[in-house]
């Protein structure tokens, strides 16, 4: 028989609040972290705003911050939630094996190469050997490669080049936290946090662990990245009005909000966590994965990977569609994954899906890409925790082709027993948890 898996503590870092209480609070009053890019100069983007994680510093979790000074900004989100998750779970030394404890998360990469690789440049232009860069044909410019290695050598930190693995989030919690058992991050888009989490839970159902880390971190506001889902035309481009640009499900949507953050959730085997007392948020009751095995940046147009996901999900929980009470959704806000999703959710639940309320918290912090997932499943728990539906803000023109209850613009009072929540990776991959209060 598997073993049953609860969550006992979690944490979190994002546009809206930097612990769970206060973004959860945002999200109550549907409150807007949207606003023009500060992390660099971006007036000549296609796109100039993003939802920027505020006020956050790495000094109020560790002793020594100097420690992580080459490190990535999701390495420090990370540290961070997971430290607030840990202290949440009201773990201690006593109460954990450590070969019995592991991490598994869904973190992107640091995404900090182009600030240096710009150091490099300029290291160059005020050098008197000649600047790096040589003009060729038709006026093009090409890098003088020899230079570039010779600067990049005098110049570039090599802990800073190693910080921007997308491992290494994973490995500072597990050298924190002293946990000497699994340790994995998968990257699999919009998807790696969620997975990350359903991973963590089979390791835990088969009997490996007792207790699993598992979460996301990610930032990719930073010149690639802004310029890389700008060539996707997957960005919205409403620089007018930022904080209405994020609108999930509405007719006049244009693309999504680049976020930035982590979510951070400590997964525990029950009779583990009934043994010390821990205090039980819920638990994470079914996970399905599934691809679809289709185009790299586009959703199968009849949405067949995230219908057999989201059934796949139902079935691990044990679970008839009708027994459901909230979605929340994948919801970017982008033309396609809106009209996709819902129709997803319509054909799996058929004729429950009028009544199942579905919302989108990207609307209010934006798409955190690998950590959206993990910050969506917190936002389920407290969703059972209080009762309460997070609304889809900016939702004014309806769609018909999203024609489901988006909880438009105002939190509401609900009882909710279990939601499910939806995270649909670029690439394909589509994953569902089905998380349920504890009983």
């Amino acid at each position: 028989m598997r073993q049953r898996v609860v969550v006992t503590g979690m944490g979190c870092v994002t546009p809206v609040g930097n612990n769970v209480e206060d973004m959860w609070a945002s999200l109550r009053r549907c409150d807007n972290g949207v606003g023009p890019i500060t992390h660099f100069p971006a007036d000549d983007f296609p796109t100039r705003f993003a939802a920027e994680v505020k006020g956050y510093s790495v000094a109020d979790y560790i002793d020594d911050p100097e420690r992580f000074a080459h490190a990535s900004p999701n390495i420090l989100f990370a540290i961070g939630a997971a430290t607030q998750a840990m202290a949440d779970s009201g773990l201690s030394d006593t109460d954990l094996d450590p070969p019995r404890f592991g991490v598994y998360l869904g973190a992107g990469e640091g995404g900090q190469d182009f600030q240096r690789y710009m150091s490099v440049i300029s290291r160059s232009r005020n050098n008197g050997n000649g600047s790096l860069e040589e003009s060729g044909t038709a006026g093009a410019t090409t890098v003088d490669l020899e230079k570039f290695i010779r600067f990049g050598l005098e110049t570039m930190e090599p802990e800073a080049e190693l910080e921007q693995e997308p491992n290494r989030p994973a490995g500072h919690l597990a050298g924190l936290f002293n946990a000497q058992g699994p340790n994995m991050n998968c990257l699999t888009a919009c998807a790696a946090s969620s997975q990350a989490i359903g991973e963590a839970t089979e390791l835990i159902r088969r009997g490996d662990v007792d207790v699993m880390l598992s979460g996301g971190a990610h930032s990719m506001i930073h010149p690639f990245g802004v310029t890389g889902f700008s060539l996707l035309t997957a960005l919205s481009t409403h620089n007018h009005d930022p904080a209405t640009a994020s609108r999930p499900f509405d007719l006049n949507r244009d693309g999504f909000v680049l976020g930035e953050g982590s979510g951070m959730l400590v997964l525990e085997e029950l009779e583990h966590a009934l043994a010390r007392g821990a205090q039980i948020h819920g638990e994470i009751l079914g996970y399905g994965s599934t691809a679809d095995a289709y185009r790299i940046t586009d959703i199968h147009p009849e949405g067949r990977g995230a219908i057999a996901c989201i059934n796949m999900a139902l079935k691990d929980a044990g679970l008839n569609r009708d027994e459901l009470q909230y979605i929340n959704a994948h919801g970017t806000s982008t033309k396609v994954n809106d009209k996709v999703e819902t129709m997803a959710v319509r054909r799996t639940l058929e004729s429950d899906a009028n009544s199942t309320p579905v919302s989108s918290i990207k609307s209010m912090m934006g798409h955190l890409i690998a950590a959206a997932g993990s910050v969506e499943a917190i936002t389920c728990l407290l969703a059972i925790r209080d009762n309460v539906l997070p609304p889809t803000r900016n939702y004014e023109t309806p769609d018909p082709d999203c024609n489901l209850d988006y909880v438009p613009n105002q939190a509401r009072e609900a009882p909710v027993q279990r939601a499910l929540s939806n995270s649909f990776g670029f690439g394909g991959q589509n994953i569902s948890l089905v998380l349920s209060e504890f009983n």
